[in-house]
């Protein structure tokens, strides 16, 4: 498998998906034959290490890649992107440990960052216990991870910066319950609910810290800010459904009659002048990303410490691209008119999924005031950048 066997395999999928797309709209998760083609096919191996199988692609091919997916349909896109960012792990487990949760090469793996968890080490074992939201994808995962605090004597254990010390606890899908809480608006196909576990046994070492821990894997992926790469991937999946959102209504204009008259909606200068500012506004903020990838790239090939003014290049090119596409879908939506409003029309379901990328912690307004900050010289905590 190779990245342009699974980029020629995602393009052709394009139509697949987006004639799904209601249907896992009405499930509220993506269906296990699915998940399993998509297995198949190499979507899940994207950034897992090349010695466990995986495609280790470059941060510009991923994007790539989930633009595409996301094209044929956003919750499809936005499970790649959760279930790839996941297997990251895979580049700082120890590596005997690493391939007894990789030993399938079309294994699932999702998993949630923030620390909703309590871990309290027990000799090689930590025991932990907590409940998760925005499991994504979590119904067709062979293992899931969630983020733990470290207690001590029952108060969190700090790091030296002061910071609670966190770890990223990886279960096996028998420890864990899934908790159907995902009555949505929006990415309604990502079954995206609650998880828990209850006193679940973690061996020390299938633990990681991605703020702490050093990747085992030294290669430039693996340099590259992984939460670059998360944001990355929201902002890729955003892209992609803006493209289809602005494909989908000018194809609507094109043949449907404006009120009042038999010229069409493409006849109307409101409407080519908005299409033309939606489309420019979409394209200029594909471009950024992709510059601040590739500087972000280029220096992982050369350095082990990216610096603060590429890390917030980067953040701030995804969260402004993943804001300005659900701009640009909303215009999408209003140009439909009436139509929008029918489940039949796709424009009603690609505003809704881009306004839920909108409410992601990594590409939040308040990333504007921390880049901000790192343009302007001023102390910045960049643990998160």
């Amino acid at each position: 498998m190779t990245y342009a066997e699974v980029s020629h395999w995602a393009r052709t999928q394009i139509p697949t998906f987006r004639e799904k797309a209601q249907t896992f709209e009405d499930l509220r998760y993506l269906p296990a034959d699915t998940a399993k083609e998509m297995a198949g096919a190499g979507l899940f191996r994207l950034l897992t290490p090349e010695y466990l199988g995986g495609l280790e692609v470059t941060p510009a091919e991923f994007s790539e890649i989930l633009q595409l997916v996301s094209q044929g349909d956003a919750s499809a896109g936005w499970c790649t992107m959760i279930a790839d960012t996941a297997a990251l792990v895979g580049a700082y487990l120890p590596k005997e440990v690493a391939r007894e949760v990789f030993t399938d090469p079309e294994v699932i793996l999702a998993g949630i960052f923030a620390p909703m968890g309590k871990a309290v080490k027990d000799g090689n074992n930590y025991t932990v216990s907590g409940a998760w939201q925005w499991a994504s994808g979590s119904r067709n995962c062979d293992w899931l991870s969630g983020g733990a605090l470290i207690m001590e004597n029952g108060k969190p254990k700090l790091l030296p910066n002061g910071m609670p010390d966190s770890r990223m606890m990886i279960f096996p899908r028998s420890d864990v319950e899934l908790i159907d809480t995902w009555h949505v608006s929006g990415l309604k196909g990502t079954g995206s609910g609650d998880m828990s576990v209850s006193n679940a046994i973690v061996p020390v070492e299938r633990s990681v810290s991605l703020l702490v821990d050093k990747p085992v894997v030294e290669t430039p992926l693996y340099v590259f800010p992984v939460f670059g790469l998360l944001a990355l991937g929201i902002a890729s999946v955003a892209v992609g459904n803006a493209r289809a959102a602005l494909d989908s209504v000018i194809e609507l204009a094109k043949g449907k009659s404006a009120p009042g008259g038999r010229k069409t909606l493409a006849d109307r200068p409101v409407v080519q002048t908005e299409i033309a500012k939606a489309e420019a506004a979409v394209r200029s903020v594909r471009a950024f990303l992709a510059e601040s990838v590739d500087q972000a790239w280029q220096a992982a090939q050369t350095t082990d410490t990216l610096s603060a003014d590429i890390r917030a290049n980067l953040r701030l090119a995804c969260t402004h691209a993943t804001r300005v596409c659900a701009d640009a879908c909303r215009t999408a939506y209003d140009l439909g008119g009436g139509s929008s409003v029918f489940r039949s029309n796709e424009l009603q379901r690609r505003f809704r999924d881009a306004h839920t990328m909108t409410q992601h912690i990594m590409v939040s307004p308040a990333m504007y005031e921390q880049t901000g900050r790192v343009k302007l010289d001023l102390n910045t905590d960049l643990t998160m950048l």
